[in-house]
């Protein structure tokens, strides 16, 4: 069984799947067992159904980012595994190899936030990570690619990302959570001058 094939108790196993359930990421049924969640599609991200109803702009969600992925830079220098360093290098260099082929790296810059939310080791925050992201992936791209059409802003986020990448690997909370927050003030400052 799970717990024998993972050497953890039952316990553990029935803790991480009710973790789960609560997350909505799997679902139980009575008497069939456990199954992952298919999102309904007619219920749509919440989140991008209330940025529609509030009209809110990618400047809004950006703010809240700004919130959240401080908090993650630093909860991330603090309880990052080796395992969570390799992920985020690992966008960090396939972001380099996107844009050196011509592209946007705009999937690598998704990639590179999710590993920093899930090395926070907080499943609420990489739920809550994940409901952005998944949104982000769908209505914001086109924004976001209008900030990669400046090759100065691709290079200058690249070089933010590894930023925030060496302050995580030296385990500098304080460091991860100022290059972080110039990284999407950056970000910030793009839109609100679009905006004008």
């Amino acid at each position: 069984n799970m717990a024998e094939s993972m050497n953890v108790s039952r316990t553990t196993i029935r803790n991480a799947i009710s973790r789960l359930v609560t997350m909505r990421l799997v679902e139980h049924k009575q008497g069939k067992g456990t199954f992952v969640a298919v999102p309904d599609p007619k219920k749509g991200n919440p989140f991008a159904a209330a940025m529609s109803a509030q009209n809110a702009s990618i400047y809004d969600l950006l703010e809240v980012r700004m919130g959240l992925e401080c908090i993650a830079a630093s909860l991330a220098a603090q309880r990052a595994e080796p395992s969570d360093i390799r992920a985020i290098k690992q966008s960090v260099d396939e972001m380099r190899q996107q844009i050196s082929k011509g592209g946007l790296g705009s999937r690598a810059d998704i990639s590179f936030h999710m590993a920093i939310a899930y090395a926070t080791k907080n499943p609420l925050h990489i739920q809550v990570m994940k409901t952005f992201y998944d949104y982000l992936s769908h209505g914001i791209m086109e924004s976001l690619s209008s900030l990669y059409e400046d090759p100065q802003n691709i290079h200058v986020i690249t070089r933010q990302h590894e930023d925030i990448l060496t302050a995580i690997t030296k385990m500098d909370p304080e460091l991860a959570y100022r290059t972080m927050h110039d990284h999407i003030e950056y970000v910030k400052n793009f839109f609100k001058e679009k905006k004008k």
